[in-house]
């Protein structure tokens, strides 16, 4: 089973940028796809962005796209996250999760293996 750890959260003013880092190890990492959620203090988890394990597909939430970009370095067993033009209500905790092997990517929280211990982000105002 894949193992993933979160880092590059932190503490942002609106309309500033952070780029999130998923590190993986364990398993062949080309093969699984990688997404990130989010939750934020009283709120279920929420799809944020994942990338497909042929890395040919990216998928994003409405309120993301032309924000964020998820991109994979597989030589590097990385996924990143760039966030951009950042607001408020982009503070939450963030995860990256796998699922297994040449899987399909999913918007549910149901069906990803493995997660991380989560990085936070706030974004002040």
């Amino acid at each position: 089973q894949v193992q993933l750890a979160e880092s590059g959260g932190g503490l942002v003013q609106a309309g500033g940028s952070l780029r999130l880092s998923c590190a993986t190890s364990g398993g062949t990492f080309s093969n699984y796809p990688i997404a990130w959620f989010r939750q934020a203090p009283g709120k279920e988890r929420e799809f944020v962005a994942a990338i497909s394990w042929s890395d040919i597909s990216t998928y994003y939430t409405d309120s993301v796209k032309g924000r964020f970009t998820i991109s994979r370095d597989n030589a590097r067993n990385t996924v990143y996250l760039q966030m951009n033009s950042l607001k408020p209500e982009d503070t939450a905790v963030y995860y990256c999760a796998a699922r297994g092997p040449h899987s399909i990517v999913v918007r549910s929280t149901f069906g990803w293996d493995s997660w991380g211990q989560g990085t936070q982000v706030t974004v002040s105002s």
